[in-house]
């Protein structure tokens, strides 16, 4: 039971981060609306994190070598969505035997 906890509190952590985030200028600065930020909230987290944290102004977005670490957001994102889906089936799989 306790390992289901953990799970749930790691998968709703980029979501909480990026809800404080809105309320500081790091989001305002990377995306001019409002919509784009949300989707990311709910679609991919830890790639919209990254992007807010590595976007530049003075640069004009992001450049170069920053775009490793939205990259590494994305992967985080579906590494996260397939270890949902292993878990899953490992569970249903050991329900039914």
């Amino acid at each position: 039971m306790g390992c289901c906890r953990l799970a749930a509190v790691g998968s709703f952590f980029p979501r909480i981060a990026l809800l404080l985030w809105v309320f500081t200028n790091y989001v305002d600065r990377a995306f001019s609306g409002f919509l784009l930020p949300l989707v990311g909230l709910i679609f991919l987290p830890f790639t919209t994190i990254m992007f807010s944290l590595v976007y530049s102004p003075v640069a004009g977005g992001v450049v170069g070598a920053n775009w490793i670490w939205v990259f590494l957001g994305l992967l985080l994102d579906i590494m996260s969505y397939s270890s949902s889906g292993y878990g899953q089936r490992q569970r249903s799989s050991a329900s039914a035997s």
